[in-house]
């Protein structure tokens, strides 16, 4: 994964609103979440989409810097998508929009690409919020839900990934699995959050990833972080 350059990121004022795309077939709940969107000095909505086609196309004309995607939509699984939305646009982050949903299929999300999830009875603030994290490279997801789910990465014995790691490296991914957010990570370490953005890129491309979700995941599956029970 090639990382979007500090001064062009879509979570950077300077690169104007974030752009947000609105994927749901609930007309009331996606029309809602536009308004609230555009209510919003720093957001605005890049277009609603209540099927994958749709969500595609408007991938490619509006250029989204974020993706609020419904898991349930009338032509298909929207976590499914997740990889195909992902091709035609690397540098868009993608928040699932969940009512209630299993681990296994939080998991495929993650192991997808998605950067976190939304529960739909969030209010005004919480979604907000969770768009920023995303355009920021913020996982959207809270550190018990993390938690729960880093147990569940784990599908087999330690394979030869992640040798090229530097041990600086290692120690962000360690702060990660705890749930620890860009800004937290370095003040932990001692470095600038531009420092912490730049591990997270080399960590996300040298483990072929697209998120910091599912860095951690692969790292998990691969015996590269210490699984914590809960």
């Amino acid at each position: 994964m090639t990382a979007a350059p500090p001064d062009s990121s879509p979570g950077d004022p300077t690169s104007g609103p974030v752009r947000v795309l609105v994927v749901d077939d609930h007309e009331v709940l996606s029309q809602s979440l536009a308004m609230v969107l555009d209510a919003e000095d720093d957001l605005e909505t890049a277009g609603v989409a209540t099927t994958i086609e749709q969500a595609a196309q408007l991938v490619v004309s509006s250029a989204p810097d974020v993706m609020l995607l419904d898991h349930r939509l009338p032509d298909g699984d929207g976590i499914s998508a997740i990889p195909r939305l992902l091709a035609l646009r690397p540098e868009m982050r993608i928040v699932v929009l969940t009512a209630s949903a299993p681990d296994h299929l939080l998991l495929s999300a993650i192991e997808a690409g998605a950067f976190g999830f939304l529960s739909k009875s969030r209010g005004v603030d919480e979604v907000a919020a969770a768009v920023r994290a995303a355009a920021a490279g913020e996982s959207v997801i809270s550190p018990e839900l993390l938690a729960r789910l880093l147990p569940r990465f784990q599908k087999g014995g330690p394979v030869p990934i992640g040798s090229d790691l530097t041990d600086r490296e290692r120690e962000v991914l360690d702060l990660l699995a705890q749930g620890l957010s860009n800004a937290a990570i370095a003040a932990a370490l001692t470095v600038s959050v531009h420092t912490v953005r730049n591990h997270i890129a080399n960590l996300s491309a040298k483990l072929g990833a697209h998120s910091k979700l599912e860095t951690l995941s692969i790292a998990v599956n691969h015996g590269l972080v210490t699984r914590r029970e809960t």
